[in-house]
């Protein structure tokens, strides 16, 4: 009995993470096994490899930061998710191989066949039984709305250009595997995105 795959992607400050939570919060509340990661994130050495990435303000090559990700993903799915799918859970990722193309592909200029390419492997070949997608614009996000700086990692200190370029991947990603995305527009009401989200899902009978 395998498990259910679901990913969440969208650009920086638009509130993936409170999404993750709140769909965790619904599943565990309606006795529904579920784990909750990220990535790059997940294991210790891939939380190793996070720290790294993100980290500071260092020169990265593109490539090597493709990679990067791409070595952190391999433990991630080998030691995390694979194990959890195939006990038959259901496993919420905040952020997937969708987010390397929008950003390594798009942002870095590496392109997606080369990025996909590299991931291969890397994914153990597995596919998002659905991926949400919170379609909100850099310039646009919560994080923005409240005022706040973007600051912290690597990527979130990015200029407007490279966000823009990554959201715009997102939006051609959302339309190239229409089947596997849900696109939600955000809602100011958080509880209300929340809502939509499970609908969705529950629709596609993905979750009960």
């Amino acid at each position: 009995m395998s498990g259910t795959f679901i990913t969440f992607e969208g650009c920086e400050g638009v509130g993936k993470t409170t999404q993750v939570k709140l769909l965790k919060e619904y599943l565990q509340n309606t006795g529904q096994s579920c784990l909750v990661t990220r990535e790059p994130g997940g294991t210790k050495i891939a939380e190793e490899i996070r720290s790294m990435i993100l980290g500071g303000n260092k020169e990265i090559h593109p490539i090597v930061e493709a990679y990067l990700f791409a070595t952190a993903r391999a433990d991630h799915m080998l030691n995390f998710v694979i194990p959890a799918l195939d006990e038959g859970i259901i496993v919420i990722c905040d952020r997937y191989l969708d987010s390397s193309l929008a950003y390594q592909g798009v942002g870095r200029g590496l392109g997606y066949e080369r990025v996909q390419k590299i991931n291969e492997v890397a994914s153990s070949y597995r596919v998002p039984d659905c991926t949400i997608f919170i379609n909100m614009s850099p310039s646009n996000s919560f994080r923005r709305q409240k005022g706040k700086v973007i600051e912290g990692d690597r990527m979130e200190g990015e200029d407007e250009q490279f966000h823009n370029k990554v959201y715009n991947a997102f939006l051609d990603l959302s339309k190239r595997y229409a089947e596997r995305f849900i696109t939600i527009e955000p809602s100011i009401e958080k509880v209300e995105t929340s809502k939509n989200i499970i609908k969705k899902l529950i629709e596609r009978g993905l979750i009960n």
